[in-house]
């Protein structure tokens, strides 16, 4: 065969099918998930695969833009988008198509689409999972989304999973009290997220930024560690005003609250944090698990996001990518065996597999003429006549 030929069934690159065992695993997973959330109060909802591009990356900023696949429509013209996070489809349903008054939780389960992996052969073919709660704000609803995700990543199995907390409150006030321009701050937060001191400590002195404000900048690139570095935090940017502190109280807070409803959970602080930076509004936080460079859920306040829809809301949510928990399962449980019909059209027997399959079981139909029998067929039992009734033996 002509090796150009296999070119007929390779997937593009970061794109992949999921077969039998896993996708029964996947499946199974997803069920759980979504039973969890409905236990809780959140109310699933399925938007659309492909939205309008302005409505995918409404309230994301630029974030999204460069992960999302672009295409015209043929009936009206306009750019579409196939989504990329699926947030800012909530996001428009909450505030365009519900507009409820009260705290509203709503969930997602599906595919999203990437222009580029996450990460050296990671997925472009994520599927989504996550939950948000819109029309309340403060600690307890956030505690309350991170304690979901944390009872996301035990339902998955993920016991010791690491949690990295930051508030981008305190980048926002000090960046403001620093005057530098939008230019300016771009380059400072690239700095930040490479925690580069001696770098920042250069370009502050190039372009006459106080020696105090570059103090401050370089104290939240140090500041990470376990609840006791808020307490160091405080000291080190006690003149920085009201605001800091505020998002400080609030990062104790959460912790306190999740802490009680989570046992044996790692809370980590690390006040440089701002993955989401250009749409979170308040707190952010990552689950890791060891092992993985890489963060495996992701959640965070941002309170904007629905203004470009007519109705800001505050808003607080998490999400993370099914395959990648199933991939941390370390439970490799066979999947139930099934019952091997022989291949009959008996009454009786027809009966039999009737009830069977109303009651759960798996039974499989011998096809006239087939290879194979019932171990082939991933069957430990096996139906067979015995005094004129049909009876289920071990094979």
């Amino acid at each position: 065969m002509d090796m150009t030929d296999h070119q007929h069934w390779l997937l593009p690159e970061g794109i992949e099918e999921i077969l039998p065992p896993r996708a029964a695993r996947l499946e199974q997973l997803c069920r759980e998930l979504i039973d969890l959330y409905t236990s809780w109060g959140y109310e699933l909802v399925i938007p659309p695969l492909i939205e309008y591009l302005e409505t995918l990356l409404t309230g994301t900023g630029e974030d999204l833009d460069l992960q999302v696949f672009k295409l015209t429509d043929q009936l009206s013209g306009r750019l579409m988008g196939i989504r990329a996070d699926t947030t800012p489809q909530v996001a428009r349903i909450d505030a365009h198509i519900l507009k409820r008054n009260v705290p509203t939780r709503l969930c997602y389960l599906g595919s999203v689409l990437h222009t580029r992996p996450d990460g050296t052969g990671g997925s472009r073919s994520p599927l989504q999972v996550g939950a948000e709660l819109y029309g309340h704000t403060g600690v307890a609803s956030d505690a309350e989304v991170l304690s979901l995700m944390l009872e996301t990543l035990k339902v998955s199995g993920i016991e010791k999973a690491h949690i990295d907390m930051g508030h981008v409150g305190i980048y926002r006030a000090l960046m403001h009290s620093s005057g530098l321009d939008t230019d300016r701050e771009s380059r400072v937060f690239d700095i930040l997220q490479r925690k580069a001191v001696s770098e920042l400590k250069q370009m502050f002195s190039k372009w006459d930024v106080p020696a105090g404000i570059c103090r401050l900048f370089a104290d939240i690139m140090d500041l990470n560690g376990d609840i006791a570095v808020l307490s160091e935090a405080r000291q080190r940017l006690k003149n920085t005003g009201p605001e800091v502190m505020n998002c400080l109280d609030e990062l104790e807070r959460i912790a306190d609250a999740v802490s009680k409803q989570t046992s044996g959970t790692a809370l980590h602080f690390d006040l440089a944090e701002l993955r989401g930076y250009h749409y979170h509004t308040g707190v952010i936080f990552t689950a890791f698990v060891p092992g993985r460079g890489q963060g495996i859920a992701y959640g965070g306040r941002y309170d904007d996001i629905g203004k470009s829809f007519g109705r800001a809301r505050p808003a607080t949510g998490f999400s993370t990518d099914i395959k990648c928990l199933l991939a941390h399962q370390t439970d490799t449980a066979s999947l139930p065996m099934g019952i091997f019909a022989p291949c009959s059209g008996d009454p009786g027997l027809l009966k039999c597999i009737k009830e069977l399959r109303q009651n759960g079981e798996i039974v499989i139909c011998e096809l006239p003429g087939q290879t194979g029998g019932p171990a082939e067929m991933n069957c430990d039992r096996k139906l067979m006549l015995q005094d004129g009734n049909w009876k289920m033996v071990k094979v």
